[in-house]
């Protein structure tokens, strides 16, 4: 029976620690009372019968059991530490300030103190926190400090117990101090920095386990009082018990309130411990989570006012500061504190990325990746920057390099399938866009980046589906508008209608919305309305070249050329800079003159647009067509050479010249 004792509490141990690391002390818990109570009475019973020649028969299942117990707690350790990466975790000293302090005297007393510190909450747990980092206890520095009184109670305390212990093993009592004392003392040295540093100040959860021992000794306390007192003395102290309890159960009641959301959690600290930095720290992250920039820069700047070498804090003010110069300071200085912080080197590089410093920029990505190799979106930010330079294999090779080391990121996979689609790789891109999609199913950003794929391919079908997946994640203006793009271009503008609606719902002041919802309108036959909303754009943004070139539309179909040539000439009136955009007015300038029956204005606004953009081949064709009506065919014939140049397969041209040689030959044939 106790082999089976023994596998049991083996696995029951072993649980223990992959909850907590602190489990693995339960080891050594039942090693000391299997040694102190269980081996105690018959090893005794040897000695006074003056066997001492069967002390082997005591002792050596004991050692086997010990032995058995030791070297399963190595092979544990050992599958941890590799789970670690055989080393131990690093710690800042905003963590555990007093283990980075360089003076002996103030970390032994800090640790001292903070060991009667954690006896008090034990007994008082009055004042609670989820956090106790960052100046939440300030080191002891002198023996004049009046907290060194609390730790010479508690070493009087432990010394009284302790003897207690040694009496209870001499005589034939109880053994509830032995194991209180265990169960108290053995599962808090892992948190005591006596073997190595932690990484923190107080924490509440390592009282878990001790808190058993302390329960044993207030129950054995509590029964020998009993035993002391009369009748009325046991009334009074079960009484007594049962208000504390109670006291406890309200206070569990109402520290449970403290855990039901992040907020309410991060608010408590700051009322708890108001002049921690790391508290002020934390809700400052949820409130620059939920839109809140104002508030969380005032507790960034509490936070690095209580511990002005908190890099993070910099970091994350810079991401709120509209000013670049501003925003570069803040982590700048980050890195002056921190220089191995590859959040700051991520952002800072992004933002000298924006601002043109692209070697610095470089620079910096590729330390965020060698500080940070698991950091996803540090691999984007640099791929995207070789793409930007047309530095496409180094671009290829970063990605892949991200994928490999963080292959769970979806962004990182969705922003290399974009890259891929812009290489021309596109078939591939749609397996990394899919891939996105798997590891994060509402991913939409992914699923419409896939419909745009899959629409350049004219596989609508497909395209609408993953649209339409996105939109059961979000009713995102992001993916209404290809959605409603995808309608108009295949004539379904009823739906068209429906999907830009709803976009101009959501965003009420876009003006590529609203216009797009008025083309719809122009394409379903609804030119009055589509002439009225464009009208209304107009009103609100005059520039809006676009507005004026689907005004010329409206009026050209109505046949109304007069109007719709007013309209380009108002586009033109707006100077746009790009000479695409102006090439294209002139182009649709000399359409609506050609109806008119102007060929020379028109001949000229063709020759104006060929000048912007020469690859033009229909300008050059509508301008050989002006010559071949006014019967200039050696200029015709030129005019439509240089087109067909640009548009070798068109039938049109061919036509054209054909037509063009009949007439030569007549001519030629007749004088």
């Amino acid at each position: 029976m106790s082999g089976w004792f023994l596998l049991a509490s083996l696995l029951l141990g072993t649980c223990a620690m992959l909850v907590k690391e602190t489990g693995i002390t339960v080891f050594a818990v039942c090693v000391l009372y299997d040694a102190l109570v269980l081996c105690r009475r018959p090893f005794i019973h040897q000695l006074s019968g003056s066997r001492v020649r069967d002390l082997r028969s005591v002792c050596s299942p004991f050692i086997k059991r010990a032995c058995l117990i030791s070297g399963f707690v190595l092979v544990i350790m050992s599958v941890r530490l590799w789970l670690m990466g055989g080393s131990m975790p690093l710690f800042s000293e905003q963590d555990n300030p007093a283990s980075f302090s360089p003076h002996l005297l103030t970390r032994m007393l800090t640790y001292s103190y903070l060991l009667s510190f954690n006896a008090w909450l034990l007994l008082a747990p009055v004042v609670l926190c989820y956090d106790w980092q960052v100046g939440s206890i300030p080191l002891v520095e002198s023996l004049g400090d009046i907290r060194n009184v609390s730790t010479v109670l508690l070493a009087a305390v432990i010394v009284a117990l302790c003897l207690s212990c040694v009496f209870s093993l001499q005589g034939p009592g109880s053994r509830e101090v032995l194991v209180g004392m265990l169960f108290l003392m053995f599962p808090f040295i892992p948190a005591s920095n006596l073997f190595f540093r932690v990484g923190f100040v107080v924490a509440e959860r390592v009282l878990y386990m001790p808190s058993m021992g302390y329960c044993i000794l207030v129950a054995h306390g509590l029964g020998r009082l009993c035993s002391l007192v009369g009748r009325w003395g046991t009334t009074v102290l079960s009484v007594s018990m049962l208000l504390l309890l109670l006291l406890f159960s309200w206070k569990t009641v109402q520290q449970n309130h403290v855990w039901l959301s992040r907020e309410a959690l991060f608010r408590s600290g700051i009322q708890t411990l108001p002049h921690n930095a790391k508290v002020h720290y934390n809700y400052a992250n949820f409130l620059k989570d939920n839109s809140r920039p104002q508030e969380a820069i005032h507790h960034y700047t509490t936070a690095l006012r209580l511990y002005p070498r908190h890099a993070s804090a910099m970091n994350n003010l810079g991401t709120l500061t509209r000013d670049p110069e501003e925003a570069e300071r803040y982590y700048r200085k980050a890195l002056d504190t921190n220089p191995q912080h590859n959040r700051a080197l991520f952002n800072l590089g992004n933002l000298l990325k924006s601002l043109g410093k692209e070697e610095e920029a470089e620079t910096l990505l590729k330390h965020s990746i060698h500080f940070g190799p698991h950091f996803a979106d540090a691999y984007s930010s640099l791929a995207s920057l070789y793409a930007e330079q047309k530095r496409f294999a180094e671009a290829k090779e970063v990605y892949l390099e991200g994928i490999g080391k963080c292959p769970d990121s979806s962004d990182l996979h969705n922003n290399y399938g974009v890259f891929l689609v812009d290489t021309g790789e596109g078939e591939l891109a749609a397996a990394h866009y899919q891939q996105a999609v798997r590891l994060k199913p509402a991913h939409y950003v992914a699923m419409v980046n896939l419909g745009r794929l899959l629409r350049s391919s004219n596989e609508n079908t497909e395209a609408e589906s993953w649209y339409k997946r996105a939109l059961q994640v979000s009713r995102k203006v992001d993916i209404l508008t290809p959605l409603g793009a995808l309608y108009y271009n295949t004539g379904r503008y009823d739906e068209a209608l429906q999907v830009y609606s709803e976009a101009a719902a959501l965003q009420p002041h876009s003006t590529d919305i609203w216009l797009a919802l008025a083309q719809v309108l122009a394409m379903a036959g609804r030119s009055k309305e589509s002439e009225k909303m464009t009208l209304d754009i107009i009103s609100r943004e005059g520039g809006c070249i676009e507005c004026y070139r689907l005004l010329s539309a409206i009026y050209s179909k109505r046949g109304n050329y007069t109007q719709a040539l007013a309209a380009l000439d108002q586009a033109l009136q707006q100077s746009p800079s790009d000479l695409t955009v102006r090439a294209e007015l002139y182009f649709s300038k000399g359409n609506q003159l050609r109806e008119m029956n102007q060929l020379d204005r028109a001949f000229q606004s063709y020759k104006l647009a060929v000048e912007l953009k020469p690859d033009q081949s229909q300008a050059w064709m509508n301008m050989g067509g002006i010559q071949h009506i006014k019967g200039d065919y050696a200029a015709a014939r030129m005019y439509y050479q240089r087109a067909l140049l640009l548009s070798p397969g068109s039938k049109l041209l061919k036509e054209n010249l054909a037509k063009l040689d009949r007439l030569e030959r007549k001519v030629t044939g007749g004088s």
